[in-house]
């Protein structure tokens, strides 16, 4: 079953990736053999999953998710819609 996810690392900072096993991904990336950007920021959490009906809805979905600000990740990740977030950040401005 394919997942896209999102991995909140040791300093803070957020990877997004897609995987079949989610399981065994995170395990990947806390034992070093990950992605590299996970590598040196060890350890990482889980912080958000959603399930995708294919592998190509996955990697959609990942690659929307890396264009989107850190304040919308961490909107997406608190369950808000992500896009009113960044509504909120241009009013702010």
């Amino acid at each position: 079953m394919p997942y896209t996810y999102i991995l909140e690392c040791a300093d803070k900072t957020y990877y997004t990736g897609w995987t079949t096993n989610l399981t065994v991904r995170l395990a990947a990336h806390n034992c070093g053999s990950g992605a590299r950007y996970t590598r040196g920021r060890l350890p990482v959490r889980l912080v958000y999953d959603e399930y995708q009906p294919t592998v190509s809805a996955a990697c959609k979905r990942e690659a929307f998710i890396k264009r989107l600000s850190r304040a919308e990740k961490t909107a997406l990740i608190n369950g808000e819609n992500p896009l009113d977030a960044e509504k909120c950040n241009r009013e702010q401005r």
